[in-house]
């Protein structure tokens, strides 16, 4: 089978309305497996760092360590992590203030590029249905112009509008799919920076009532 040979017919059946698929298509294929590459890299065992966070702050009291523990692992759960022990010793309020903007900023690269696949899922088939109503337009053009005699003339504005159609939705259902598929992973790191967040703020506290310091000593006895 002619793979090729039958990607260009379809593009010619289908009329200019194709391009535009077209580039929307391969757009979106580039978005999904750089989003894939870039949240698989962002994944860690939270349940492990955690731990790791824990016993270098409450067993070990150095945040020092701790910092060193984020600065191994990857990921936006590392990175607010980090950014709240840099604030060990300021008031809570601006602790909690800077792990909400370092979430957001996180947040951002996270969802890189996810409003394209969502416009691209909503744009595809209506793409297809203007295509449909040119190709319809074109076969009732050529019906009035040469009557039933030539039905193959009506044929190819009908089948023009078909094809786009297909088209427009075997964009757009792939297309969605990943974009419900990347948004399920990202409210897993959502749940997992809340988990984190909340952990460090309550191991702060733990660490002020023993009395240690921000360099990660206890405090002198007077």
């Amino acid at each position: 089978m002619n793979i090729g040979g039958t990607f260009w017919k379809l593009m010619n059946e289908g009329g200019p309305i194709m391009w535009p698929l077209l580039i929307f298509s391969v757009l979106a294929v580039a978005v999904i497996i750089e989003r894939f590459i870039a949240l698989n890299r962002a994944k860690i065992n939270v349940n492990s760092f955690l731990a790791q966070i824990r016993k270098a702050l409450v067993v070990n009291r150095s945040i020092r360590e701790a910092v060193k523990v984020c600065e191994q692992h990857r990921g936006p759960v590392a990175s607010i992590m980090k950014a709240g022990l840099l604030k060990y010793g300021q008031p809570k309020e601006d602790v909690e203030k800077t792990i909400e903007n370092a979430a957001l900023f996180e947040m951002g690269r996270l969802e890189r590029f996810l409003p394209f696949l969502a416009t691209t899922a909503n744009v595809a088939p209506l793409l297809g249905f203007f295509g449909t109503v040119t190709g319809m337009m074109a076969g009732f053009d050529a019906l009035a112009e040469q009557g039933l005699s030539n039905p193959g003339a009506v044929a190819s504005g009908i089948k023009e509008a078909l094809t786009t159609t297909a088209a427009g939705l075997a964009v757009a259902i792939p297309v969605q799919l990943a974009y419900n598929y990347f948004m399920s992973r990202i409210n897993k790191f959502v749940r997992d920076i809340e988990t984190s967040a909340n952990m460090l703020i309550e191991t702060f506290g733990e660490m002020e009532r023993s009395g240690i310091t921000p360099d990660g000593t206890p405090e002198a006895r007077k």
